[in-house]
């Protein structure tokens, strides 16, 4: 290790150190925030320091609960930056002997169930935060309980139970606002929180979809219970307030009415059927955020604000990246009803094995994007990007049936959002890599082998043992496999890998002799709207996507100052009025969209520019030059293929024909100190695999399911 790599762990050292001390000092406000002591005490105390004419009561809301998240943000971003820029690669060989007690935590506990499968480190976590909830929901109970009797509330001519579900409701929708406050991490894709604790936003969807049925079961009960309150004390009319200083209440009616409406098609069933349903009111968040803010007031509401502050950047980010048409360079069809697509990506783009991208194709759909796994790798495709989809929904299909017809096509418009994936490669760590797929979830896998096969040709450190055990339905599927190894010009040799695959063909009995025709490509022409893929302003670049959280916060704050010492200050200590909070939340969240699309816009437009000479260069590709028309670019993928160890490849691959794999006997027989074990394909499937290791059986399987799109 150089001097300069020395100096640079202790930097990020001393950046996580800053980072945990934040982070627990934020955890003790959300355990102390229900109590009296809280409330009577810390509070008043925060806001006789933090009040002043520019933020006013706000001002200590957004010091106590909004700056120390986007503190975390942005240390975060420059820790993530030393570490790809020093890189992280030393703490993949690590050997997870040394961390076994970890490794346990990180087994499946929970397989089947409305959880899903969680490890036991989630199930720690999940348990945890429902005891926050518990906590502070019996704690805001016993503080308000303590001051209701009879005869106060005989004074407001109500029984003593209603005076409590009043007070119970009132605590309920505070209990769904801690929900609330995470709801956006884990869908916030270019986050830097959530690489901080070695998570991604795929991996991560099932803990929104956890808070996403916490915050509408709370918030659903706090209005029922305002409700039965309202129409007990004949006050039903209630219902239609809005009043300019204080809650309204018709707003929270509509907020929750747009919640219910994306909780509703979010449901399993719905959501499997009607995908468009489900993706098309799931865009009324924005709906709910605008009318919760008109609900409880912008000051209030700044608890809940940098979840969504951060989702916000990120969104936009997307948003700009997503206007540009990508470069795509050619299409080869399977014959399994699957295609991969091949684009020309920038020379500076980088990611990971098991990263995805979201796809929109204009001709199919203008408004729905596909997750999909990358099946290429930066390392041996440093200009190409490439994925795979399979035919599994009528977007898929619709993207086939264009491809595939008679007629001639020269360009596809197709849109990029991405690439988003692990910060490193943990999988290598391991002696052993067991790799489960069913169907089209062998796609994450091409990636990983194709790691492995750069790092044993490069000779980067000890590469695992690599055992694939793939499950198709027919042997049509079977030419999946014939994507593990990349199209190059460049021979290499993979005799280094130690690799075996078994496949299992289960619905058919025997080969057919048709499926072995030759995968036909078809090339597209250039075209100067489209531009090779570049990364999105965050995980491509960290210190960018700092620069935006924290000039465009400073900006907002730069601006709310001047309306509250102007405009607001003014009316509130001057006069008898008070400045409306419907008026006041309105301008509030005007100036946050308004920073984060300058800075935003600006950060994009200045790293265009920067990286203007490296496109110039790359825009044009040398490409087939169609004699007749684009049809004719059809060409026998065998011949590109002639080159390559595809010999070697058939010697390692058993296929089976009429029966399933034994999962439990591939997994017992794996040999080695630690075996990684994913599992990636149907749910039945996963759960299979995820039983077997937990069972206990084995101490030295180390089990991770996999998050893919096809």
């Amino acid at each position: 290790m150089t001097k300069g790599e020395g100096m640079m762990k202790a930097v990020r050292a001393a950046l996580m150190l800053f980072i945990l001390v934040i982070s627990l000092g934020f955890l003790i406000i959300w355990i102390m925030m229900p109590t009296s002591t809280y409330k009577q005490k810390w509070l008043p105390s925060i806001r006789a320091k933090a009040n002043s004419t520019y933020f006013g009561v706000q001002g200590a809301t957004l010091l106590v609960y909004t700056f120390p998240v986007l503190s975390i943000a942005v240390l975060g971003c420059f820790y993530l930056h030393l570490g790809k820029k020093y890189g992280d690669h030393q703490y993949i060989q690590r050997n997870p002997a040394e961390s076994s007690r970890l490794a346990l935590w990180k087994r499946p506990v929970l397989v089947k169930g409305p959880l899903g499968i969680v490890t036991g480190i989630e199930l720690a976590f999940f348990a945890m935060f429902i005891a926050l909830l518990v906590w502070s929901f019996s704690t805001y109970l016993h503080v308000s309980f303590a001051k209701l009797t009879p005869q106060a509330a005989e004074k407001k001519g109500e029984h003593l139970w209603q005076a409590k579900l009043d007070s119970a409701a009132l605590r309920l929708g505070l209990v769904g606002n801690v929900c609330l406050a995470f709801l956006f991490f884990p869908v916030t894709r270019g986050s830097s929180v959530l690489p901080l604790l070695g998570l991604t936003s795929e991996s991560s969807i099932k803990y929104h979809i956890w808070l996403g049925h916490m915050v509408m079961t709370l918030f659903t009960s706090h209005g029922l219970c305002y409700i039965i309150f309202w129409a007990t004390t004949h006050q039903i009319s209630e219902m239609l307030k809005w009043d300019k200083i204080g809650v309204s209440n018709v707003a929270g009616e509509l907020a929750l009415v747009c919640g219910l409406a994306m909780w509703v098609t979010s449901l399993p069933r719905i959501r499997r059927n009607m995908f468009e349903l489900f993706f098309c009111t799931h865009y009324l968040y924005t709906l709910f955020f605008f009318f919760f803010v008109l609900h409880v007031g912008i000051s209030y509401a700044c608890i809940m604000l940098p979840g969504f502050y951060l989702f916000l950047v990120d969104r936009y980010l997307r948003f700009l990246q997503s206007r540009q048409r990508a470069r795509l360079v050619s299409a080869r069809l399977l014959p399994c009803e699957a295609v991969e697509l091949t684009f020309k990506k920038s020379p500076g783009l980088s990611y990971n094995p098991t990263s995805t991208v979201f796809i929109n194709v204009p001709s199919i759909s203008k408004l729905q994007w596909h997750p999909f796994t990358i099946s290429s790798n930066s390392n041996m495709d440093p200009e190409k990007l490439t994925l795979v989809v399979k035919g599994g929904g009528n977007w898929s299909q619709k993207l086939y049936q264009t491809l595939s017809s008679p007629s001639s096509m020269d360009r596809l418009e197709v849109s990029i959002e991405g690439p988003y994936g692990p910060a490193c490669t943990h999988f290598l760590r391991h002696d052993m890599l067991v790799m489960v797929s069913g169907g089209s979830g062998i796609t994450p896998f091409i990636s990983i082998i194709r790691e492995i096969i750069f790092r044993s040709i490069t000779h980067s450190g000890n590469t695992p043992r690599v055992f694939l055990i793939c499950a198709f339905r027919s042997s049509a599927d079977l030419t999946m496999l014939d994507l593990l190894l990349p199209v190059s010009s460049t021979p290499f040799d993979i005799s280094r890998v130690q690799l075996q695959i078994e496949a299992y063909v289960t619905r058919e009995k025997e080969p057919k002799a048709e499926n072995q025709k030759p995968l036909p490509t078809i090339w597209f022409k250039p075209n100067a709207a489209d531009a090779p893929i570049s990364g999105i302003l965050g995980p491509n670049s960290w210190l960018w996507l700092s620069m935006i959280i924290s000039s465009s916060f400073i900006i907002f704050l730069l601006l709310l100052g001047i309306l509250n010492r102007y405009c607001i200050y003014p009316i509130d200590h001057n006069t008898n009025k008070i400045y409306p909070f419907s008026s006041r939340a309105l301008l509030n969240m005007l100036f946050i969209f308004a920073c984060i699309a300058i800075t935003a816009g600006a950060a994009v437009h200045w790293s265009k520019k920067q990286n203007a000479m490296e496109t110039k260069q790359i825009q044009n590709i040398d490409c087939p030059t169609p004699i007749t028309s684009p049809r004719s670019w059809f060409h026998n993928a065998d011949r590109e293929l002639e080159s390559f160890p595809h010999q070697s490849l058939l010697q390692v691959t058993k296929v089976h024909y009429g029966r399933r794999p034994d999962l439990k006997r591939f997994l017992f027989e794996s040999e080695g100190s630690s075996v990684g074990v994913l599992a990636c394909g149907p749910k039945k499937m996963r759960h299979e695999v995820a039983t077997i290791c937990s069972s206990g059986l084995v101490d030295n399987l180390y089990f991770e399911s996999i998050s893919f799109s096809w």
